[in-house]
């Protein structure tokens, strides 16, 4: 009886924690999640991520049930991480080409420290949320070089945009893979993509 009782003191203790010690905990094993993922790939399980975690599996299924779970909350925590580095960017406050070096850094760097994604198919919820988070303040960012005359005019703005995420994505293929590092990657996509998209310079100007 007593051995019952000081085992439903512990769930009940379980289950009253604070949300934010709850969140500090989940946040927690999401990033530990995202280390071990991004090392071992499909080979990580669950205990591993747990033992990574500093957490007992029983602890670990609590907060997240299974792979998939977990994996979309990591999707989500990508997002959350890369809705906070566009805005700590400030793109509005710098000329063009800054803006979009600080933009193109935000997202390496939120694509290397998430790079486990991988392994989860987006669903169209997930999408919705990346377009409007990354093609929204690119996009704006495109359009706003061809207005100021920094970027050519010879090619639709949307066009530029394909251009650029096509770069970021080959790019990004070569983080995933562990060739190449934040700084060597953002600095990669920001040459390539300014030495086509920038306006050409005049004859004698």
């Amino acid at each position: 009886m007593l051995v019952k009782a000081r085992g439903e003191v512990v769930r009940c203790r379980a289950m009253t924690r604070s949300p934010a010690l709850r969140d500090h905990i989940a946040a927690g094993i999401l990033d530990s999640a995202a280390s071990v993922l991004a090392e071992r790939g499909e080979s990580a399980s669950m205990a591993d991520i747990a033992e990574a975690a500093g957490v007992a599996r029983a602890t670990l299924y609590r907060y997240f049930p299974n792979r998939d779970a977990l994996l979309r909350a990591m999707a989500e925590a990508a997002l959350t991480d890369l809705a906070e580095r566009v805005a700590d960017a400030k793109l509005d406050a710098v000329p063009v080409e800054e803006a979009l070096a600080r933009l193109t850094r935000a997202l390496v760097a939120a694509t290397s420290r998430y790079r486990a994604l991988q392994l989860l198919e987006k669903s169209s919820e997930q999408h919705d949320l990346a377009e409007a988070r990354l093609a929204g303040p690119l996009q704006a960012l495109v359009e706003r070089g061809v207005e100021q005359g920094v970027f050519r005019t010879d090619l639709p703005a949307e066009l530029l945009l394909v251009a650029y995420l096509g770069l970021f994505q080959s790019v990004a293929g070569q983080v995933f893979a562990g060739r190449l590092g934040v700084e060597e990657a953002s600095a990669a996509i920001t040459t390539v993509f300014l030495g086509g998209a920038r306006t050409a310079a005049r004859p004698g100007g």
